[in-house]
C-alpha cells in the first residue's frame, strides 16, 4: 500500500491558517527562540537608563540642597553628561545584539519567506513584518525595564537615604524615566529592521532549499555595506587621532575621541565577515587535527556571518571593560607624569573610586552582550539541527557532536577576547589621552603630556576568566540541543 502525500497548495495552507485560532497565529513568533532573549535585553537596558537617571537626579537634588554645595551646577552637568554616556553606550550595545539576533532569526526563516513570496508576498512586506516584530518585542521589553528600573530606583534612594542618613526631597515618578524606553523601543525596533535586510535578497526558488547561512564567499560580496564599514572605521580612527591631538590642548577632545570610538567601532561591526575570518583561521591552528577540533574551525570560517555575530557580542564586551579599565590607569600615568611624580594622595583615591563605580555601571553593557552569545548561540544549534543530524548519520557520536559545538564556541570566545583587549587597550589609552593630556596636576604643574598606554593586569586576567567561564555556561543548553534529537529525526526535517 502506497501513501500519496498530497502537496500544500495555497488554498490548502489557506484553509488550514483559516481554521486557527487568530490569536494563536499573531502571537506564534513570540516563542521562537531569540525573541525572549531580545525581550531581556531591552528590559536590561530600559531598567538602565531608569535607575541610572533617578540616581543623578536625586545625587543633583542632594547637590543643590546641601548648604556648602549648594547651586552646583558644574557637578549636576557633569552627572548629566555621564548619565547619557552611559545609556548612550547600553543602548548601542543593545542595538547591534538585537540586529545580530534578528539576523540570525531571519537567516532560519529563508525557506519560510521564499515560500511567502512564492504565494505572491512581496519583500518589503516580509521585512516589515520582521520590524513590526522587533517593535513589539522592544515595546515589551521597554514596558518591563521602566517598571522594574522605577522599582529598583526607589528601593536604592531609600536604602542609600537611610544609610548616608541624607534626607532629600525627590519624587521618583519623573516624565523624563519614559524617555529610555522610548529610546530602548526605537532602537529595538532599528536593530530588527537592520538585522532583517536578507530577507530583500530571497527569491521564491530557495523555498526548495534549506534555511543555511550565507557562505564566505557570498558574505563577502556584500559590496555596499564592506565599503560603509571601511568609510566608518576609516573616519572614526582619524577622529580617534584628532582626539588624542586636541586633547593635548583642551579636554573636549574627549568629545572628539568619542565620536570616533563610535564610528570606528561600528565599521568594524559591519565588516566582521571581512576582519574575523582571517582571525579566525589563526586561532584555529591551536586546536589541533582531530575530526572534531577541524569541524568546529571549517564551521567558522565557512559560515562567517554566524561566526562573526557570536563574537562581536564578546568583542563588544570585553572591549568596554578593558577600555575602562585601561583609561583609569592611563589616567593615573597621565596625571604622574603632569606632577613630576606622585600625584596627591586624595586625588588618587577620588580617582580609584570613581573608576570603581564606572566599572560597575559599565558591567551592565557587558551583561547585554553575554545574553547576545547565549542567544546566538541557542539559536544556531536549532536552526543547525540537520546539519548536526548529517555528522550523526556520518558516523560521530554524541560526545563528539557535542566537542564539535563547544569547540566552534570556544574557538570564537579566544578570537573575540583577544580582539576585545587590543581594542580596550587602544580606546582606553585614547580616552585617558584625550580627557587629561592637556591637564597640569601639582606640584610640577607639567602639560601637555603624552604617555604610553597603562594596562592594569588584574581587571584583564578577571576578563579573560569571566569570558572563559561565560563560554562554558552559554554553550550548556546549545550542547545539549546538540544531541537530543537522533540523526533520523534532524534530517526528516
Amino acid at each position: 500500500m502506497t501513501a500519496v502525500a498530497t502537496p500544500a497548495t495555497p488554498e490548502t495552507t489557506s484553509e488550514t491558517a483559516t481554521r486557527m485560532p487568530r490569536r494563536t497565529r499573531s502571537a506564534a513568533w513570540l516563542r521562537e527562540r531569540g525573541m525572549g532573549a531580545t525581550i531581556l535585553v531591552s528590559a536590561i537596558s530600559a531598567a538602565f537608563g531608569v535607575l541610572l537617571l533617578s540616581a543623578t537626579g536625586y545625587i543633583a537634588a542632594w547637590v543643590d540642597a546641601d548648604p556648602y554645595l549648594g547651586g552646583g551646577e558644574t557637578v549636576t552637568v557633569v552627572l548629566g553628561i555621564l548619565s547619557v554616556l552611559l545609556v548612550g553606550v547600553a543602548i548601542y550595545v543593545a542595538a547591534i545584539v538585537t540586529a545580530n539576533t534578528f539576523a540570525t532569526i531571519v537567516a532560519g526563516r529563508v525557506r519560510r519567506i521564499a515560500l511567502m513570496r512564492l504565494i505572491g508576498a512581496s519583500a518589503r512586506s516580509q521585512r516589515g513584518e520582521v520590524a513590526r516584530q522587533g517593535l513589539i518585542v522592544g515595546t515589551l521589553g521597554a514596558a518591563v525595564g521602566l517598571v522594574a528600573g522605577v522599582a529598583a530606583a526607589a528601593l536604592l534612594l531609600w536604602w542609600g537615604g537611610n544609610a548616608l542618613g541624607l534626607d532629600v526631597a525627590y519624587d521618583i515618578l519623573q516624565p523624563v524615566l519614559v524617555l529610555p524606553a522610548a529610546v530602548v523601543a526605537l532602537t529595538t525596533w532599528a536593530g530588527a529592521w537592520s538585522g532583517s535586510r536578507r530577507v530583500l535578497s530571497v527569491t521564491p526558488l530557495q523555498a526548495i532549499a534549506g534555511s543555511t547561512p550565507r557562505r564566505h564567499d557570498e558574505a563577502a560580496a556584500s559590496r555596499g555595506r564592506n565599503v560603509a564599514a571601511v568609510a566608518l572605521f576609516v573616519a572614526g580612527a582619524a577622529l580617534l587621532a584628532l582626539g588624542v591631538v586636541v586633547g593635548m590642548l583642551n579636554p573636549l577632545g574627549v568629545v572628539v575621541a568619542f565620536v570616533g570610538g563610535i564610528l570606528s567601532f561600528t565599521g568594524l561591526a559591519l565588516g566582521a565577515v571581512l576582519i574575523m575570518p582571517p582571525l579566525l583561521r589563526l586561532t584555529g591552528r591551536l586546536f589541533g587535527r582531530s575530526a572534531p577540533a577541524r569541524l568546529a574551525a571549517e564551521n567558522a570560517l565557512r559560515y562567517p556571518e554566524r561566526a562573526s555575530r557570536m563574537a562581536i557580542g564578546v568583542v563588544m564586551g570585553v572591549t568596554l571593560v578593558v577600555m575602562f579599565a585601561v583609561a583609569n590607569e592611563s589616567v593615573k600615568a597621565v596625571m604622574t607624569a603632569s606632577a613630576g611624580g606622585e600625584p596627591p594622595a586624595e586625588m588618587m583615591r577620588v580617582m580609584d573610586t570613581f573608576a570603581a563605580i564606572m566599572m560597575g555601571l559599565v558591567a551592565v553593557s557587558a551583561v547585554i552582550a553575554g545574553v547576545g552569545l547565549v542567544n546566538l548561540l541557542t539559536i544556531g544549534i536549532v536552526q543547525r539541527r540537520r546539519e548536526l543530524g548529517l555528522l550523526r548519520a556520518l558516523g560521530l557520536t554524541s560526545a563528539q557532536v557535542r566537542r564539535v559545538v563547544l569547540l566552534e564556541a570556544v574557538h570564537v570566545t579566544i578570537t573575540a577576547l583577544l580582539f576585545g583587549l587590543v581594542l580596550g587597550v587602544v580606546y582606553g589609552w585614547v580616552a585617558a589621552q584625550s580627557l587629561l593630556g592637556s591637564v597640569s596636576v601639582p606640584p610640577a604643574w607639567s602639560s601637555p603630556t603624552l604617555v604610553a598606554p597603562a594596562i592594569p593586569w588584574l581587571p584583564v586576567l578577571v576578563v579573560v576568566v569571566a569570558t572563559a567561564l561565560l563560554t562554558a555556561v552559554a554553550t550548556v543548553v546549545p550542547t545539549r540541543l546538540a544531541t537530543r534529537v537522533t540523526a533520523v529525526e534532524a534530517l526528516a526535517e
